[in-house]
């Protein structure tokens, strides 16, 4: 076997470009992402820099997860002070950052208690665990027989049990046998909801939004006609607010649209502030008391680094209200968006700073758009193959998001 380190080409003994940093990754890393071709170095509130000077405008936020921009001065400077401190001591001790955390964030999640973890796909495992232990602990559904409803187009993670109730082929391909006990019915589809449900099931899953299948925007009271359902037949209603929540579409939580309260919440991406994983699901005392030590854990989750992050952020949404300035720039976005002449756009739908973009497939699919406006200056990710997604960070001035929308009329705009 060849062990020998291969060198980039082009690489120089005291210099690198772009193109030497991707090829050492398409190397050394497994291929399971198709990024841009942009080498980032470094970030400040809307804007990044790559390798080689060239500054963009970051309209994709890391999927949501800096919703508060890159190298946030308030954030960090907590992260700074607890790295000092003290950063893991896993959850076989009690950590003061971790009591401060739970007690603030039962509160802003308007729950008894919350359970923390790392990633969204954790929090979305912990969230199925919790659900099937309360059929058959609480609802009395016969072991082994719990049913969880989900929507077509929908992404709660990928892990095999999550990839399992997806909708996407690619995401499954080769990844079997998958986990019993998912059914999946059209998203926004209340009567197939009804339909689906059983003396078995469990819970309804839903994300407020499609992110990843699109920015897809239910018909306007699902999330309502879904709460009276769930509470009607006795089912929990399970709220995936990983990419939605914290303040992302214009309130704190998309649920909050339809003043829909879940029985149980997840929470992740931005709770880290954009620094460290930390997940959470929040749900009262009925459902989390199927909870005992033993039964459910992980090293890292709760530790007193994310904690610390987690509360600041927390902090920072009750005093700055950024929902509210999403909520203002995100209805100016998309209605200057929707007035573009073009001949590319589809359609633009959008709620807060949470915006899709349809490309016409005649004119070439949305990573070549992603391409093109690269080149421009922003950066932005295709999804679903047609659909542009952008979700600037809610730190975004009017005169950055005016730079970033000129940008686009530029790129998809139809010019003489």
């Amino acid at each position: 076997m060849d062990t020998a380190v291969k060198t980039p080409k082009s690489m120089k003994a005291t210099e690198m470009v772009a193109r030497d940093y991707i090829e050492m990754t398409e190397t050394y890393s497994a291929q399971n992402y198709g990024p841009l071709e942009v080498v980032i170095k470094s970030g400040k509130g809307v804007w990044v820099e790559d390798v080689e000077g060239r500054r963009y405008i970051d309209f994709l936020s890391a999927y949501s997860a800096l919703n508060f921009g890159h190298c946030n001065p308030r954030i960090n400077k907590v992260a700074h002070a607890q790295l000092d401190a003290l950063t893991l001591t896993s959850r076989a001790f009690y950590a003061d950052t971790l009591a401060y955390l739970v007690r603030d964030l039962a509160k802003f999640c308007r729950k008894d208690r919350v359970l923390i973890m790392n990633s969204g796909a954790e929090a979305v495992e912990t969230a199925i665990k919790a659900v099937r232990r309360w059929a058959y602990d609480i609802k009395k559904v016969p072991e082994g027989q719990a049913e969880i409803i989900v929507f077509d187009g929908n992404f709660h993670g990928r892990t095999t049990t999550i990839v399992g109730f997806s909708s996407s082929a690619d995401s499954k391909r080769g990844f079997g046998p998958f986990t019993p006990g998912f059914k999946l019915v059209p998203f926004g589809d209340i009567d197939a909801v009804a339909s689906a449900i059983t003396p078995n099931t469990a819970a309804v899953s839903v994300e407020p939004i499609l992110g990843e299948g699109g920015v897809i925007i239910p018909p306007d009271g699902f999330l309502k006609q879904l709460r009276e359902l769930c509470t009607k037949n006795n089912v929990l209603l399970i709220a995936d607010e990983i990419q939605t929540g914290m303040c992302r579409t214009g309130k704190i939580f998309a649920c909050d649209h339809e003043g829909v309260d879940p029985d149980v919440l997840i929470l992740a991406k931005s709770l880290g502030g954009g620094i460290i994983p930390i997940s959470c699901i929040a749900a009262n005392d009925n459902v989390m008391q199927v909870f005992n030590p033993g039964s459910h854990g992980t090293t890292f989750g709760g530790n007193p680094f994310a904690c610390a992050i987690a509360r600041e952020v927390i902090a920072l949404i009750n005093e700055e209200k950024p929902h509210e300035r999403a909520a203002e720039l995100g209805a100016y976005a998309v209605s200057r968006l929707r007035s573009i002449k073009s001949k590319v756009i589809k359609e633009v739908r959008g709620r807060g700073l949470m915006i899709g973009i349809d490309i016409d497939p005649a004119a070439g699919t949305a990573k070549d758009f992603c391409k093109k406006l690269k080149y421009a200056g922003l950066l932005c990710k295709d999804t679903r193959s047609q659909t542009l997604r952008m979700a600037p960070p809610l730190v975004i001035t009017q005169e950055e998001l005016d730079a970033g929308l000129a940008i686009i009329e530029k790129v998809l705009g139809d010019h003489p």
